[in-house]
């Protein structure tokens, strides 16, 4: 988790009365926070930033189980990586995420983009592509994300939608690509959520995305064993910001807007 929780603006929700009881939100650092816990002010909210293991382990005895990230870290002027949050309406319509991701990951192969994959621990599963640091604007990565979610629909309306009202959007499967904003979060590779199968938002590799795939697979139980077993699949994900070749994919895009 911590190559990925830092440097980066950290939102936590606590369970302090276990999984079944009234769970909270968490931005600002408490009061009596230990000296190791690093902090960064945005927008008058004094955020922890998780940059040791000591810190984690203190989240950990606070009864912090997830763990939500913005996509840029502090020191970033713009997203350092591209999201697609593939949300079915329910677990039984899991299917409908792993059809999403492969037609999405197609796309990306032709576009020579290099991509990642993580479950959302909850129903659904997420795209990552990583992007150079300090190069791209929101509004620049909105108009590929806007490509991409409106190229599935189109392709395939009866099963994805944009439509944001949940009442509107039958059994399909919703690409929110809304969510890529800035001050938006998603949660971090590893952290568990706060669901009733102990679920972990669990990098994936490429080509475990099947019909074979079942989300509740990967939960606390099995993720240390999985990692121990695998290696982690995200483990090349910081050396590919160097080599992604955004900028051709973003030109054409931005030719067309004009």
């Amino acid at each position: 988790m911590l190559p990925f929780l830092e440097d980066r603006l950290l939102t936590v929700i606590r369970y302090p009365h276990g999984m079944f009881g009234e769970a909270f939100y968490q931005k600002n650092v408490p009061d009596y926070a230990p000296d190791f816990v690093e902090t960064s002010n945005s927008e008058g909210i004094e955020y922890i930033v998780c940059n040791n293991m000591k810190t984690l382990l203190w989240l950990g005895n606070q009864i912090a189980i997830e763990f939500h990230i913005p996509f840029q870290t502090i020191s970033s002027k713009g997203p350092d990586e591209i999201v697609f949050d593939l949300d079915p309406p329910s677990r039984d319509h899991f299917h409908l995420a792993i059809k999403a991701a492969v037609y999405i990951k197609e796309v990306l192969d032709e576009l020579k983009l290099i991509s990642f994959i993580k479950t959302s621990g909850n129903k659904g599963l997420q795209v990552y592509i990583p992007l150079p640091d300090n190069t791209y604007t929101y509004d620049d990565t909105r108009l590929f994300t806007a490509f991409i979610a409106n190229y599935l629909v189109s392709k395939y309306p009866e099963s994805f939608t944009i439509e944001r009202l949940k009442k509107n959007r039958g059994d399909r499967l919703y690409i929110d690509y809304i969510q890529h904003a800035e001050g938006k979060t998603i949660v971090s590779p590893y952290s568990a959520r706060g669901k009733s199968h102990a679920g972990v938002a669990t990098p994936l590799f490429w080509e475990e995305v099947n019909e074979n795939l079942k989300i509740e697979d990967f939960h606390l139980g099995t993720i240390i064993q999985r990692v121990q077993r695998l290696g982690c699949p995200f483990r090349t994900y910081f050396a590919a910001k160097a080599e992604q070749n955004f900028e051709p994919v973003l030109n054409v895009l931005k030719a067309k807007k004009s």
